[in-house]
């Protein structure tokens, strides 16, 4: 039997911060065809809410530690102000989408990553069967279009705060069994590229033979190799291809153009 086409879809703070970008790219969100999710995270708003409120955002090496201060600012931007504003910009297009955490129907399970050199506070790790694809798949089925944001619960009534990307990966690979998945993130840069510093250098395709040719080279390196070796962990676990590009070309997508990087076996 043919499976239906999904897209998985995650977008960055470059995106959640400017309401020009975003605007753009929800409306080429909504022109998608066919069953779509979306995942996003929380840009710079938490961490300028957490300042007005005299909290002081913490980060090591670009991570946030989650005190439950910090807790209670994320759930209030991430599931409040950016999740439903973005919920009603897609009504708005004409995508009858709800917002959701995923404590919501219990549709991400998470657990509180544990303290090593570092305590990262309520920071969840999506481990073996976080993710519910039955009652996600329900939601699509019954014509919905999910918006998850950067949180989890533990089921024992905690919510977590957890990574966007590693989200947006997990809920493609639970779902590559009832659909044919495609993952995407969508950020600053046109895809992976030859020359970081040069926007006409994408590298179109790659596949794990090119991916470990570009590493020698030390072309890919430092903060894409994890992304990159998450992407193609996805594609083996049953996602079809996995594509990283540029917000402002999601459209492409619509007229089967293609667009920033695709990676595939």
């Amino acid at each position: 039997m043919l499976m239906q086409a999904l897209h998985v879809i995650k977008i960055g703070g470059n995106v959640i911060d400017n309401s020009e970008n975003l605007h753009r790219f929800l409306k080429d969100f909504t022109a998608l065809e066919g069953h779509k999710i979306l995942v996003h995270g929380g840009g710079k708003v938490a961490t300028q809410i957490s300042e007005s409120m005299g909290i002081e955002a913490k980060m090591i090496d670009g991570r946030r530690i989650t005190d439950i201060d910090t807790l209670r600012v994320v759930t209030m931007v991430y599931a409040g102000l950016i999740n439903k504003n973005v919920v009603a910009q897609l009504q708005r297009y004409g995508a009858n989408a709800i917002g959701l955490t995923g404590a919501d129907g219990n549709m991400i399970h998470a657990r509180k990553r544990p303290v090593k050199t570092i305590d990262y506070g309520f920071v969840g790790d999506i481990v073996e069967n976080s993710i519910n694809p039955e009652n996600i798949a329900k939601l699509l089925d019954a014509g919905f279009t999910p918006v998850f944001c950067a949180l989890t619960h533990d089921g024992e009534g905690q919510l977590l705060n957890t990574n966007a990307d590693t989200i947006a990966s997990a809920v493609a690979v639970a779902l590559s069994e009832h659909y044919e998945t495609t993952l995407v993130y969508c950020f600053e840069k046109k895809g992976v590229l030859h020359d970081i510093n040069d926007d006409d250098s994408l590298i179109r395709e790659i596949n794990p033979e090119h991916y470990l040719k570009l590493k020698e080279e030390q072309i890919i390196h430092s903060g894409m190799i994890p992304k990159l070796d998450n992407a193609f962990a996805a594609i083996s676990c049953g996602v079809k291809a996995v594509i990283i590009g540029h917000s402002d070309d999601l459209g492409q997508l619509k007229g089967n153009t293609a667009f920033g990087t695709r990676l595939s076996n």
